[in-house]
Formats: C-alpha cells, sequence, structure tokens
C-alpha cells in the first residue's frame, strides 16, 4: 500500500520510538560535561523548529527522533550535578581527576573521570560508574587495583593522580 493511503494515527504508531535509557545512577558532572550537555540540548531545539517547518514523511520521521533525545537531554540536564574541579592534586582517585595507571606490560596509561555522558574511551574519558572507574575510585598512588573485565581481571598500579586539566 502506497504510503500517501497512511492515516495520522498509523503514522503516529509508526513514528513511537523506544525512549532513550535514563541511568538509575546519580548524575555528577564536569563542567565540560555539563557545557557539552546543554550544547547537545540546544543543537536538538534548533533542529526541531526546523523540522516542525517542513511537512514531509522523512522530516516527521526525523522529529520523533529528535524530540525523544531533546527529552532525554532535559532529564539529563536538569539531574546534573556539577563537581567543580579541585586545583589541588588529590589524594586519592575522585570523580574529576585524572589518574595514570601502569598495566601488566609496563604501559602506562591516563584516564579521567568523567560523568556517564561525557564518557569518551577513545579520548581515555572514562564514566567513574564503569567497571574500570569503580576500580579506580578511592585508589591513592602505589596502589594495586583489580580490573573486572569480561575478558578477565587485569591488575593496575596507580602511578600518579591530578587535579583535572582547566579545560572548559
Amino acid at each position: 500500500m502506497s504510503r500517501a493511503f497512511v492515516n495520522e494515527d498509523q503514522l503516529t504508531q509508526t513514528l513511537a520510538l523506544p525512549e532513550r535509557k535514563v541511568s538509575t545512577h546519580p548524575n555528577y558532572v564536569t563542567p565540560r560535561g555539563l557545557a557539552l550537555l546543554k550544547s547537545r540540548f540546544a543543537e536538538l531545539e534548533s533542529e526541531r523548529s526546523m523540522l516542525l517547518k517542513q511537512d514531509d514523511v522523512s522530516s516527521h520521521e526525523r522529529l520523533a527522533a529528535v524530540e525523544r533525545d531533546l527529552r532525554y537531554y532535559a532529564a539529563r540536564v536538569k539531574s546534573a550535578k556539577l563537581v567543580p574541579p579541585s586545583s589541588r592534586t588529590p589524594e586519592h582517585v575522585k570523580f574529576g581527576c585524572r589518574v595514570t595507571v601502569a598495566t601488566p606490560s609496563g604501559e602506562e596509561i591516563t584516564y579521567t573521570l568523567v560523568g556517564e555522558d561525557e564518557a569518551d574511551a577513545e579520548h581515555d574519558l572514562i564514566s567513574w560508574i564503569s567497571p574500570l572507574g569503580q576500580a579506580l575510585l578511592g585508589a591513592h598512588e602505589g596502589d594495586q587495583v583489580q580490573w573486572q573485565r569480561p575478558a578477565g581481571e587485569v591488575a593496575l598500579e596507580v602511578v600518579k593522580i591530578e587535579a583535572p586539566e582547566s579545560k572548559p
């Protein structure tokens, strides 16, 4: 059947997307993380305004996705708990700090513990609730932590703990 003969109720049912899952963990964010959430929300609002002016099936489908994402980002911005960066070097690993670890092979990797929406493994930004983040939280320099991975447990040594970089 041609889409020209689909009534609006059928179109609405077709466009019903599942909601994006909102984490049940506290939504701790760095200043950069909060700025990213607000920026993405503003981008989606702008896209929504543009899509509302169009009247074709593809824009209706995209509008449904944008509105779903707007609800998600609105909830994330509303629930955000800003954790201001410390200017002092922390004594132990905590949210927002940078931590350098040594792997069993001797390689050193520096991670920054961030909020869930800011996490980006490619840039070594890890969520504080990830298995690695949980293994590192509370550790001191010189401590060995056990990282529970699906591929098996890995021992990491905490080499250095630093205050976060002050980039927004």
